[in-house]
């Protein structure tokens, strides 16, 4: 088993199910109403997407109610949520979080997290695919040496985003152009470090 990989799978899921159970609940409190679109915000009045960090919460929901759409996002939230953390080592247990993944998706749970929740489903794909003991290489050495920090920077500001931007709004108004770059960055890089360091150990078991 590759055990990194395991880890940012599993990382990546949980988040990506904490943050689809946080969506459905601020749709549920919009109640039984009918979204003028397939784009909607999570967070309704009086959250004015212009003046808050987080835009209201993006998303998008394939059903035209506000509570029902919360419902299936909380719920689907808590299935990628449990599978990521209990069962993503499993026989076709990274389809299972795509899927899921894509579901939230449909379902109001976000745009970022489904994002999340995907790359962390491919990288279940490979938990359980043999390393080859042949690859060596700097760049396998460099990502080696990096593990495991981009997954502890992505962790790091995917949580302290939230108190930084109860308490400083205008300021993580500003920064979020670079919280989106520092998430895109991290998420690739740690499924790579990962990768690097599981061949690492399985050159040290030759």
């Amino acid at each position: 088993m590759r055990k990194a990989t395991k880890t940012v799978a599993m990382w990546f899921g949980v988040s990506a199910g904490i943050a689809g159970l946080e969506h459905g609940y601020f749709e549920i409190l919009q109640g039984n109403t009918k979204p003028e679109g397939l784009m909607i915000a999570s967070m309704g009045l009086p959250c004015v997407p212009e003046e808050i960090w987080n835009a209201c919460e993006p998303a998008m929901t394939i059903i035209p109610n506000f509570m029902f759409t919360g419902f299936l996002a909380v719920i689907t939230g808590l299935l990628v949520l449990i599978w990521s953390a209990l069962f993503l080592q499993r026989k076709c247990g990274g389809l299972i979080l795509i899927l899921l993944s894509v579901m939230l998706l449909l379902f109001g749970g976000g745009l970022f997290p489904p994002l999340i929740g995907i790359v962390g489903g491919v990288a279940g794909t490979k938990i359980n695919k043999p390393v080859s003991r042949e690859q060596t290489g700097t760049m396998l050495r460099i990502g080696t040496a990096l593990w495991p920090w981009p997954l502890v920077i992505f962790m790091s500001w995917i949580i302290g985003q939230w108190p930084v931007g109860y308490f400083f709004n205008d300021f993580m108004q500003t920064a979020m152009y670079f919280g989106l770059f520092l998430i895109f960055i991290t998420l690739p890089l740690s499924v790579y470090t990962a990768y690097a360091y599981d061949v690492q150990i399985a050159l040290k078991g030759k």
